[in-house]
């Protein structure tokens, strides 16, 4: 089992199809599209996982998980895509705090958008408003959504993976989208899960409403 967890769901359900918890891997399959499977959490099964296995494999080893449904994902993110979101937090973070708008977050910084949903955007803007000044050492998750989410497109990220995380993300409350893709050098701007703006490497990323007066040339992120 273990050297066919390293494939994709699909191959996974070609030679198996074993169930797995209440869901089986078609079921994974046809819900991420051909993600790798060791992104996949297995203990617990998917379909069986709670908020208290998020904080207790994010606090106890070497990797971030998102939990949707009762199913844990480990966060797709390389050594590239975690350079682009430090840029991020340092561009946005300076406006941030010259402004005292509020806080920037980067991936550790998990977000419980509703009952047994946590998403981990990679990097996210919190004002005032939704973060209060006293927020403290040792919260597990932000239980408010934050108001600009950023997720910074790995290979390993399917289509239907991230379509899902989107509408999470609206339903929550989020009021701006970037989905920033390294290797076309262009972020993909939502106002909403079907209002996007696709800015190029030439082109000009603003704060909108969210961040009024913020501007960033997208080929600032990949200098």
């Amino acid at each position: 089992m273990s050297q066919v967890l390293h494939g994709t769901a699909h191959d996974l359900v070609a030679e198996t199809g074993i169930p797995v918890g209440g869901l089986t891997v078609a079921d994974l399959f046809e819900r991420y599209g051909p993600m790798p499977l060791s992104r996949v959490v297995f203990d617990p099964l998917p379909g069986t996982a709670t908020e208290g296995d998020v904080e207790r494999i994010n606090e106890r080893h070497d990797r971030l998980v998102e939990l949707e449904d009762g199913i844990l994902l480990e966060k797709a993110l390389g050594a590239y895509e975690s350079y682009v979101a430090s840029v991020l937090v340092f561009l946005l973070g300076g406006f941030v705090r010259e402004k005292d708008l509020g806080r920037m977050v980067g991936a550790d910084g998990m977000a419980k958008l509703a009952p047994q949903l946590i998403r981990v955007p990679d990097v996210a803007f919190y004002s005032w408003e939704r973060l209060p000044r006293d927020f403290r050492p040792g919260q597990a998750f932000f239980n408010k959504s934050p108001e600009l989410a950023i997720e910074v497109i790995s290979p390993g990220n399917t289509k239907k993976e991230m379509n899902r995380k989107l509408g999470d993300y609206f339903t929550a409350g989020v009021r701006l989208v970037w989905y920033v893709y390294p290797i076309t050098r262009e972020v993909h701007v939502y106002t909403a899960v079907d209002r996007c703006v696709v800015v190029g490497a030439i082109g000009t990323l603003d704060g909108g409403d969210v961040l009024p007066g913020f501007s960033l040339q997208v080929a600032q992120i990949f200098k």
